[in-house]
């Protein structure tokens, strides 16, 4: 229950901020690239400490590190929530998501030990069920907080929410891996300063530009600290990660498959609800409630897995969830918010229900293409390339959807479609007429046919590696353990 709990928590606190950015930006009297950063402290720091909290749960105990994260989380919550300034809610932001990274990789490692057979797919099944539960319900509560309270409340509920976990979590069993002697730090260092620089690169590329210096200057410090961890965790006797897990086809396949289903489910969470409440009119309730059709299969299908793996297996279910979401994508390039709004609902159904499919197996099959004691460092890398996706994807959304919009404005008007991307479409309106505002919108729904292929093609690529790299018989276990 604990777990379920905090699987809930974490997914609500990347979707939901989203929401209330505009309401914030305005109350703390923000720019529009602070504003953002409320968005992407959380997710560089989800995303760089991911495989250092795996190996951490390992050595430390996995039930240790679930608690401690849960209370950081909850704290960082408590001071987000109550941030005079932008800059504050930034660096809480940023402490979450360093918390959140801890729990998520701890939680699913603790699942692996406590449970196995068939109460371990139907517990996997209830963690899968959970992260969709949050995604589902975060753009939705996040609205009626704002619309009923204020933008306060999205950060204070998951201060309720912690304390409930880390309650229901004292009775939890401990568990590590009996062979870790001593945390890998140089492994730590190498592979934390990578990450933070490859999402930093993705993340200030739209804005400082591609080829800019902090650009360029973050890709080449992240290439080059990668390439020394790999040279670390060579040499290193108990190394965070070990390499030789890359040798396995099924384990590469599976740690990558998420990607393909987070790239486009992150960024349609954080940027439909400000294109529904520009574009479409709708207020910040109406905004969540209408990502419902996309989210409630995300959370109702992983209850059905191991119906769903006796029917298609689980080498299937991996394959076809992102080949329906690509074909969903596509589906909604011939819609808008406005004059097709019930094909809308029905493409974002079917995006949800390829979502869906995947999300009950893919957590399980992860950790158990490898051997028990390295379920804690498995965990880590998968959810390290999960968060991995959903920072990139947001981030590159965001600078594609600004780009198109842009090229719609008069020359040189960055801050009229940070504006219309935002949904402030009243900016705008002040600024030159409703004729300005149509001309936006349409460069908006411009920008988000763009969107909508090229994440179908991630989707589709993720879907063919899926099914040409996983072997069968490596989830024999897998299959086994799911139909109990």
């Amino acid at each position: 229950m604990a777990i379920a709990l905090a699987a809930v928590m974490l997914p609500i606190s990347v979707t939901g901020p989203g929401v209330a950015l505009a309401e914030m930006s305005g109350a703390l009297h923000a720019s529009a690239a602070s504003t953002q950063w409320v968005l992407n402290a959380y997710n560089v720091a989800f995303t760089a400490f991911m495989l250092a909290a795996g190996s951490a749960a390992d050595l430390f105990g996995r039930r240790r590190l679930f608690l401690s994260g849960t209370a950081v989380f909850a704290l960082a919550s408590l001071v987000a929530g109550t941030a005079p300034t932008i800059l504050l809610v930034d660096l809480a932001r940023f402490v979450q998501g360093m918390g959140a990274a801890a729990v998520l990789t701890s939680g699913s490692a603790l699942l692996a030990h406590t449970f196995s057979g068939a109460a371990r797919a139907r517990a996997f099944g209830i963690f899968g069920a959970s992260i969709g539960f949050g995604l589902a319900m975060g753009p939705f509560v996040s609205g009626l907080l704002v619309g009923v309270a204020s933008w306060h409340a999205v950060f204070l509920v998951n201060v309720l929410l912690g304390a409930v976990v880390l309650v229901l979590a004292r009775p939890l069993p401990e568990s590590k891996n009996p062979g870790a002697r001593r945390i890998d730090l140089p492994g730590v260092l190498t592979f934390t300063l990578a990450l933070m620089l490859l999402a930093l690169g993705f993340v200030e590329g739209p804005s400082q530009g591609w080829g800019g210096i902090v650009t360029l200057g973050s890709f080449a410090g992240a290439a080059l600290f990668l390439a020394l961890f790999v040279v670390v965790e060579l040499r290193v006797a108990e190394p965070m990660f070990d390499l030789s897990l890359l040798r396995r086809p099924t384990f590469v396949a599976i740690i990558w498959q998420p990607v393909s289903i987070v790239f486009a489910f992150a960024a349609l969470l954080v940027y439909l609800p400000p294109y529904f409440q520009g574009a479409g009119g709708a207020g910040s309730t109406m905004s969540g409630a209408m990502l419902l059709p996309l989210t409630l299969p995300v959370f109702v299908l992983p209850l059905f897995t191991p119906t769903l793996v006796r029917l298609l297996s689980v080498r299937m279910l991996l394959a076809v969830g992102p080949a329906v979401l690509a074909a969903a994508l596509l589906l909604m390039t011939f819609t808008d918010p406005v004059s097709s709004r019930t094909g809308l609902y029905a493409a974002l159904l079917l995006a949800g229900v390829g979502i869906g499919l995947a999300f009950g197996v893919m957590d399980n099959a992860a950790v158990s293409v490898v051997p028990a004691e390295r379920s804690g460092m498995a965990s880590g890398m998968f959810n390290t390339l999960r968060v991995a996706g959903e920072t990139i994807g947001v981030a590159c959304v965001g600078g594609l959807l600004l780009t198109s919009t842009r090229q719609q404005l008069p020359a040189g008007d960055g801050t009229m479609a940070d504006d219309v991307v935002q949904g402030r479409l009243a900016s705008v309106r002040a600024g030159g007429g409703q004729d300005l505002v149509d001309r936006a919108v349409q460069g908006l729904q411009h920008g988000w046919s763009v969107v909508y292929v090229v994440l179908a093609c991630v989707a589709l690529a993720g879907a063919i590696a899926v099914f040409t790299m996983v072997r069968d018989r490596d989830l024999d276990q897998s299959s086994a353990a799911q139909e109990g």
